[in-house]
């Protein structure tokens, strides 16, 4: 119950936020309050048990993402163009997207369930193999992520990379200079 007192109102934040981000003209101040939903996002996620996931959001999110759009803002304009018309077509993809996952989530397990397939199979596995299969490497976190999830992390750390290079050949820029147009 004492958490819930937390959650509540951080997701009301959270919620407040994302409201106030899309909303804003300001871009910089727009930059400023995505690290900060981010912030949050990463808050939350420690309080439901999952530091890794915070640690992560909170540097990639919070971090990296803040200081690259920084860096967009210092090659654009400071004040997005005010639109003309209400965006009813991205208003009704935001919304059946919100709703095809609320829908997803409606027969997970109860959080913290022990009789929930994820704690019945996969875990004691993984715990009691994880010593042999990985040469005697103590710690059963490092193990799973070193080896288990070994391709899977180096699929993650591939984009990571394909994306880095992509967002450094856009600030660079051309090194060319186009030729003027002759009439």
């Amino acid at each position: 119950m004492s958490t819930q007192l937390i959650v509540i109102p951080l997701l009301t934040l959270l919620v407040c936020t994302a409201i106030t981000v899309s909303r804003t003209r300001d871009l910089w101040a727009a930059a400023m309050l995505t690290g900060i939903y981010s912030f949050l996002g990463a808050s939350w996620m420690l309080l439901l048990d999952a530091p890794d996931v915070a640690f992560t959001e909170a540097a990639v999110g919070a971090g990296i993402s803040t200081v690259l759009m920084l860096n967009t803002l210092a090659l654009t304009v400071r004040k997005a163009a005010a639109t003309k018309r209400f965006p009813l077509l991205p208003l009704l993809v935001v919304g059946l997207t919100g709703a095809t996952l609320i829908y997803g989530t409606l027969d997970m397990p109860r959080m913290g369930d022990p009789d929930a397939p994820i704690h019945q199979h996969p875990a004691p596995s993984f715990v009691e193999k994880s010593r042999h299969d990985m040469h005697g490497i103590p710690n059963v976190v490092t193990a799973i992520l070193a080896s288990y999830r070994g391709y899977d992390t180096l699929g993650e750390t591939t984009v990571i990379f394909t994306a880095g290079i992509a967002v450094m050949m856009l600030l660079r820029g051309s090194a060319e200079p186009k030729p003027e147009e002759t009439a």
